[in-house]
């Protein structure tokens, strides 16, 4: 299952060459993980309170093409391997179907500070997201 999120470059969202601030593609995909996150009914705010929450491990991103201000992106992710306790993503930022910005995320879920395994219904939702649409 590959996921689109839409998002749309604000003047905040940029530096002084009208470009979107390098940080700020981190922000991109971090929403869109939490959009696919909540597409799948896992309640990140019910884990909170049990203590447990997803974190990233690691981050490999490559910047290719600046996006401006005004203009409306596709940010795609694709699961590459679910593992009993971490998940491994590729997140794609897109301009009309030209690729912007790339990144290899691993995330974990941790509870009272230390990675965990994930509760079997956490897993069963992450195995089974194909039956979920964009």
């Amino acid at each position: 299952m590959e996921n689109t999120f839409k998002v749309e470059v604000y003047y905040e969202d940029t530096d002084l060459s009208g470009a979107v601030y390098h940080a700020n593609y981190f922000k991109f995909i971090e929403r869109a993980r939490s959009h696919l996150i909540a597409t799948l009914e896992i309640d990140q705010l019910k884990l909170l309170k049990n203590d447990m929450m997803f974190v990233v491990r690691s981050v490999s991103a490559t910047f290719l093409k600046p996006a401006h201000f005004g203009d409306c992106l596709d940010v795609k992710t694709a699961f590459l391997r679910i593992g009993s306790a971490s998940i491994q993503l590729k997140q794609k930022v897109l301009k009309s179907d030209e690729c912007m910005f790339v990144a290899l995320i691993k995330i974990g879920l941790i509870s009272k500070g230390r990675p965990t395994r994930f509760p079997e219904v956490i897993r069963e939702k992450l195995l089974n997201k194909d039956r979920f649409s964009n």
